[in-house]
């Protein structure tokens, strides 16, 4: 037989605070069940009000009473797969800053080449792309011609200015 969790005064003043102080509407809606289920609702109740499954109502319930608030409050989600922390990435691209600004041409490769022996695997240029655009950098390329430049025909035949211009 399940075991049916029951939620004290004290954790539902707990998870109201939490409630007040919460700005996201799915860890709202989440904190809401144990809140309901502190009231005596039952599963099948607190289903129909926040429009989970009553499986998903009882495994809310379920982590709230084994890991407790927190699990909700903090976000445990993936993301930050960053091999090296800003300061560690500032410490590489520094030589490659000082090339760039004497205006010395620096290329992606040996960036990757730096930044790949300081973490010890491969890495690929577009993972480079993404730390340079972190920083602010761009590529920045001369033109070829000014596309506005007049065509050589208009310059021979343009009249000289006349040197005593008041």
């Amino acid at each position: 037989m399940p075991a049916k969790y029951e939620i004290s005064q004290e954790q539902k003043a707990e998870i109201e605070q939490a409630r007040k102080k919460n700005q996201h509407k799915r860890i709202e809606l989440k904190l809401k069940v144990p809140s309901l289920r502190a009231e005596g609702k039952s599963l099948k109740e607190i289903s129909e009000i926040t429009d989970y499954n009553s499986m998903y109502v009882s495994k809310i319930i379920s982590k709230f009473i084994h890991k407790g608030l927190s699990y909700f409050t903090e976000n445990h989600y993936g993301g930050n797969r960053r091999n090296m922390t800003y300061e560690q990435e500032t410490v590489i691209l520094a030589p490659y800053l000082e090339k760039a600004e004497k205006g010395q041409i620096v290329s992606v490769a040996e960036i990757a080449a730096a930044y790949q022996n300081a973490v010890n695997h491969a890495v690929s240029p577009t993972q480079i792309y993404a730390v340079l655009k972190r920083r602010g950098w761009r590529k920045a390329m001369p033109r070829r011609r000014f596309p506005q430049k007049a065509r050589e025909e208009a310059i021979e035949t343009e009249q000289p200015l006349p040197k005593n211009l008041p």
